[in-house]
């Protein structure tokens, strides 16, 4: 692909990565940037409910939205959840927010590398924050039990652990959730944010929110925006027993979800099967987007219960000139982990997209690596695939193997059809 005209330099200007508007107000005529940061549902909303949307777009804008508590009885009569062990707000970031203003008052223990807005908010308040490194050997994979021995030690009042974790993509059973919430029953509070838990596949049921709402010091958080598709609205919720529910949802403004986002909530009951059949796709696409990155030699696959794939690039790499090199000569969008506590800029997370999408990413790294060969192809051995990491505790990923001359032919007959 020719050059898409994006100045590289916004990708280098603040904490969090650029938005998808930075980058489209930067590129060229006719430039279609796919975005392989912001980790979204691609299946959900259906075409169909678009255009349902965009039927109803002007009274959405125009007219006042109901208040909060309207729209959140609504979300519980769709999800069969008690509305007064729900506070729904703008974003899971904002209830995060109002956890650490209400409910974090001396320090909070958190594993990282993990969402940054669980280490750089308390931070701001002055609390103290304590982070457990989760180890490259592991696969980043959180053991609860040296992390409740951490907790002790370090005499943290509040808990919190990312499930499914970003952006590692590891998943805890339920049940290891759920004796964690019970072995920390004496600290102010313990938080599971389950913002990405819908994309596993791993159990039927494995939100702990019904378990959450029995205790006394637990909160669950939902995020709706990754799930359903549409970051842009803004909306997600918690659960947790009424007395904290009720402490959270008096503080949130009367009027704190937007009109749009109350369309969606009423629009849910009616496409349930879509939404599954949108997670079941997705599942499939991660299998597969797993096994084409596989393909790359030097490249470290972890596997991933999330809408992401997180990989560790060849040793001679640099994750910012491939970040930058994929947006302005192949229009691809990545995050690259270099500004996440606990990681590197050798680390990429990749979100979840469909086989001619990840097509254009490989193309763009296979491009990428060519400037690091140092043999003409007549020297080079047989091709090498890149490696999946296989959870040995002694065993260190290898990021040396050559860089390929040639792809699968199930790669290439793909990339042809494509064309």
């Amino acid at each position: 692909m020719a050059g898409t005209g994006i100045d590289t330099s916004i990708l280098h200007k603040g904490a969090h990565s650029a938005s998808y508007f930075d980058l489209s107000r930067s590129a060229g005529e006719g430039v279609e940037i796919v975005d392989f940061c912001i980790p979204c549902n691609p299946y959900f909303p259906t075409p169909e409910m678009f255009d349902e949307l965009t039927r109803d777009l002007k009274n959405i804008l125009k007219y006042y939205p109901s208040d909060s508590t309207s729209i959140t009885k609504k979300l519980c009569s769709v999800l069969g959840l008690h509305p007064q062990t729900v506070a729904m707000a703008n974003g899971s970031t904002e209830l995060i927010t109002w956890i650490d203003h209400l409910l974090i008052k001396e320090s909070v223990a958190i594993p990282i590398p993990t969402f940054g807005r669980w280490t750089d908010q308390p931070l701001e308040t002055g609390k103290r924050v304590d982070m457990f490194p989760l180890q490259e050997r592991d696969g980043f994979r959180l053991n609860l039990d040296d992390y409740v021995r951490f907790i002790r030690d370090r005499g943290s009042r509040v808990a919190v652990i990312c499930n499914v974790n970003n952006p590692d993509g590891c998943y805890l059973p339920r049940r290891d959730v759920i004796r964690f919430m019970d072995m920390l029953g004496d600290l102010d509070l313990v938080v599971i944010d389950e913002s990405f838990i819908d994309f596993s596949d791993l159990e039927q049921y494995p939100s702990a929110g019904p378990d959450a709402v029995i205790r006394p010091n637990t909160v669950v958080l939902k995020s709706l925006g990754k799930n359903f598709g549409l970051h842009g609205i803004r909306f997600g919720y918690l659960m947790a027993n009424p007395s904290i529910a009720g402490k959270i949802g008096k503080a949130l403004p009367k009027w704190n979800l937007n009109s749009l986002a109350e369309k969606v909530v009423f629009m849910i009951q009616d496409h349930e099967e879509e939404y599954e059949d949108s997670l079941r796709l997705l599942s499939r696409d991660r299998r597969a987007m797993a096994g084409e990155l596989g393909r790359i030699p030097g490249l470290t696959v972890f596997p991933s219960q999330g809408n992401f794939i997180l990989v560790k690039l060849p040793t001679e790499w640099s994750g910012v000139a491939l970040r930058d090199y994929l947006v302005a000569n192949h229009g691809v969008y990545t995050r690259e982990c270099g500004n996440k506590l606990g990681m590197t800029s050798q680390f990429m997370r990749l979100v979840v997209r469909p086989a001619r999408d990840v097509d254009r990413l490989i193309d763009g790294m296979m491009d990428y690596g060519r400037q690091f060969r140092v043999r003409s192809y007549s020297e080079e051995p047989p091709m090498e695939r890149g490696r999946s990491w296989s959870g040995g505790l002694d065993e260190a990923p290898d990021n040396l193997i050559p860089y390929p001359s040639r792809r699968s032919s199930e790669y290439t007959a793909r990339r042809a059809a494509n064309a």
